[in-house]
């Protein structure tokens, strides 16, 4: 049968690419092929015999060029355990260009494809035929999100309440046995049956739906043991009971197990809203509407309505709703919700505001410049929600062990009963302890452990302003042995600034500092804009020049009163006929300074001396670091002069000076070559090349684009002691993971001896599964009492 497929293809810079790529894929076995480089897309028409998807992709590959893909979430219904999770993941892997990673925790799958291969419809085909529900993932309201798990809260806690119910009486013959009081609590058989029927066909018919479904595609889930251990006891009882049998019936066992299972999911999915509570908090902060400018008058539209370019106003103590630049107005703002950081900012004309941060003292009138998905805000909630989606690589190896552990389990069921029948020669009893095996054993908890710990590591890091964009990075950050630090714009400000005045004997700093007030005033040089903000500070006001004129890479001249002005490098005033005081520029220079002089004639009235300035905490997050077994390095670009200035400030010992953007990567390589863990701290810009090299890269900066493309970490706190915090946080993630996974580990090891051995009831093996997934998840919760340490 034929088929024809189109895909679009990345790679290809010429009509020449697009001719040799149609000559590799037509080579193929019944492959005929045509690639157009105007639309860059590839159609391949399939013969019968002909090559399948995978080898025409791998011949793309080959060829140097790449299939573009697309990606797609999927909101899942109907998984119950580990086992479920990894089916489905097995699923859609099995389809041609797809990767999925599956989340049991928020029961998303995140899946990335190649279009017009796989379509979303295909995949949600695949779930379903698996025998799951799927929808393709739409972020709803916070409103729409909470209706919707109260509503699946009331179903879940219905069918438990009733459970509880027709369960109680058994729960009491329970005690009462044990008390010595059997026959005064026995209950008639055939009001055990009926009650017992109910329990396990009615409040238990979620864990029939999802066995029938595992089973019918070849899987072996929680599920599966559920109703294996249940239908056992439940069948026995029932026959004994119909038939008149003179045998113990066990009612108690199916219909408590199943109670307490319902009992465990229900706590299990509350404990798991609450680690998935952090993003919610983030976009619960943006109002649902704004006051809208058009023509001249002030309207209340609802946020959605809003489009770029529009006009809209925030008065003090509101949220702004959306992205936007200040047109007019001043105010303090409250950015804490997106950078960690308590201290407002200032906001006037020209400044962007940014949506869901507070605005505290005036009014501000804006322009829109981002709505929905394109907000700051909504950048931030994507890229955590990707990170709980992604899988730690400690994950993967519980995935193996669930993926293993159900038939394992049903063997050693089958093993006690046929030990215990052969050894005893009690049948009935064996067949107890392997209902028992088959209950304590719990893949729960095993696929919750790492997902619970990532989704609430990564939601305190939001909230804290530190952005993992995937839980490798989380997880392999606490594994650095070497931090390389940018100077420029990290370790520093990365705005130069006036440090030092020294006036000419006999002439006024304040004379002299208005001369250069009124030069650097009509400049653009970054040199420039640090005078006139030094000169604003000091109150001075700029005199009256004229014949302003600017001599590039060197300085600016003009007149004043009808005498020459000029400023500029030493040696550009050397140039004028100045005398120059080597002894002080010299000595500036050789501290990092950037020296520069202001002269009327030949005479020089001052000199300045600029320094990009050292973050405040830049020395205290070294040490710190530093302490912690970290090894700092500083690499730059600037000369070794002024490296080593600035690293002596803040306690870094190796500095590589002199490296140029493209080198630094190289240098980065050279670390990792000798063994080296190693991170990478830059500005997300010229640090590009390294961020990626490095094994975790740390862009430091307020969310700025390229910094969330690039780094493996945003620091969105224009403050170092965040890396400390981020070291903190990867590190106490990770051992709430091994934490779970022992909890996970540890309930089955000792569980399934006792219950192989009879030593276990199968009611306490029933409530030790159920407790084992919530003790793991409230764990997970344990880690909301991280706190950042800046």
């Amino acid at each position: 049968m034929s088929q024809t497929i189109s895909f679009p293809v990345e790679g290809m810079s010429c009509a020449a690419c697009a001719t040799r790529l149609e000559k590799v894929l037509n080579r193929l076995e019944g492959v005929q092929a045509s690639v157009n480089f105007a639309t860059a897309k590839a159609q391949v028409d399939l013969g019968a015999g002909a090559s399948n998807v995978t080898d025409i992709l791998d011949a793309v590959t080959k060829a140097g060029f790449g299939a573009q893909t697309s990606s797609v979430d999927l909101a899942l219904t109907g998984l119950s355990c580990a086992g479920c999770a990894g089916r489905v993941e097995k699923v859609l892997n099995a389809l041609p260009s797809v990767h999925a990673n599956v989340n049991l925790a928020t029961e998303r799958a995140h899946v990335t494809f190649v279009p017009g291969i796989v379509t979303a419809q295909a995949l949600i085909a695949a779930v379903e035929k698996a025998g799951y529900g799927a929808t393709v993932f739409q972020q709803k309201t916070a409103e729409e999100a909470k209706h919707q798990r109260q509503k699946e809260w009331r179903t879940a806690l219905t069918g438990f309440v009733l459970a509880a119910v027709l369960s109680l009486p058994f729960l009491l013959e329970m005690v009462g046995m044990m008390a010595g009081a059997h026959h005064a609590v026995m209950l008639p058989l055939w009001v055990q049956l009926v009650l017992a029927t109910v329990v396990q066909f009615w409040c238990g018919r979620s864990f029939y739906a999802g066995a029938w479904h595992a089973l019918r595609s070849g899987a072996a889930t929680m599920d599966v043991l559920v109703v294996l251990g249940t239908s056992i006891a439940y069948g026995f009882s029932a026959v004994v009971v119909l038939f008149g049998l003179d045998q113990p019936v066990y009612f108690e066992a199916s219909a408590l197990v199943i109670t307490l299972v319902l009992l465990g999911r229900l706590l299990e999915a509350r404990a798991k809203a609450r680690a998935g509570a952090g993003m919610e908090s983030l976009l619960r902060l943006q109002p649902r509407t704004a006051h809208v400018e058009r023509a001249g008058q002030i309207t209340d539209e609802p946020v959605e309505q809003l489009q770029v370019g529009n006009v809209f106003l925030v008065r003090p103590g509101e949220s702004i709703p959306v992205d936007g630049v200040v047109l007019s107005g001043a105010s303090d703002v409250n950015e804490a919700m997106l950078t960690g950081e308590s201290v407002p900012v200032a906001k006037q004309a020209g400044a962007n505001v940014f949506a869901g941060t507070l605005n505290q003292t005036g009014a501000l009138r804006a322009k829109v410049t981002g709505i929905g998905s394109q907000t700051v805000l909504a950048g931030i909630v994507h890229m955590v929600e990707q990170a709980q989606g992604s899988k730690a690589s400690v994950q993967r190896l519980a995935d193996k062990v669930a993926s293993v552990f159900v038939p394992v389990v049903l063997a050693l069921a089958m093993l006690t009963f046929a030990t215990g029948w052969l050894l005893t020669g009690v049948w009935d009893q064996s067949l107890v302890n392997a209902i028992s095996v088959l209950v304590i054993a719990c893949p729960c908890s095993l696929g919750l452990a790492t997902p619970t710990a990532i989704m609430v590591g990564t939601g305190l890091g939001a909230r804290a302003g530190i952005l993992f964009r995937n839980a490798d990075a989380l997880e392999q950050t606490r594994k650095l042995t070497t931090l390389v630090v940018d100077k420029t714009g990290t370790l520093t400000q990365g705005q130069p600034a006036v440090v030092d005045v020294q006036a000419a004997e006999h002439v006024s700093a304040q004379d002299a500092l208005a001369l250069a007030y009124a030069l650097e005033s009509q400049s653009e040089h970054p040199l420039a804009r640090a005078v006139v903000n030094y000169a604003r500070a000091q109150d001075v006001t700029a005199a009256e020049i004229s014949g302003f004129q600017a001599v590039p890479g060197q300085g600016v001249r003009a007149e004043y009163q009808g005498h020459p002005i000029a400023l500029g490098s030493p040696a550009y005033l050397a140039t004028l006929g100045c005398t120059i005081d080597h002894d002080l520029t010299q000595s500036w220079q050789q501290q990092g300074r950037t020296v520069v002089g202001v002269a009327q004639g030949q005479t020089v009235l001052a000199w300045f001396g600029l320094a990009d300035q050292i973050r405040p905490e830049a020395q205290e997050a070294v040490a710190t670091l530093q302490q912690q077994g970290l090894d700092v390095v500083m690499l730059t670009g600037d000369n070794a002069r002024v490296a080593q200035a600035v690293a002596q400030k803040v306690g870094i010992k190796t500095v590589i000076a002199g490296v140029l953007p493209d080198g630094k990567a190289a240098e980065i390589r050279k670390l990792k070559e000798q063994g080296k863990c190693v991170g990478m701290v830059g500005d997300g810009i010229n640090d590009a090349p390294a961020l990626a090299s490095a094994d975790v890269g740390f862009a430091i900066g307020a969310g700025a684009d390229i910094a969330l493309e690039t780094a493996d970490v945003v620091l969105m706190r224009s403050n170092l002691m965040a890396l400390v915090d981020a070291l903190s946080l990867s590190r106490a993630t990770v051992s709430k993971i091994w934490q779970n996974l022992f909890f996970a580990f540890i309930y089955n090891i000792l569980g399934l001896p006792l219950a192989a051995l009879g030593k276990l009831d199968p009611v306490l093996a029933g409530a030790a599964m159920a407790m084992s997934s919530v003790s793991v998840v409230s764990n997970s919760l344990l880690l909301n009492r991280w706190k950042p340490k800046s």
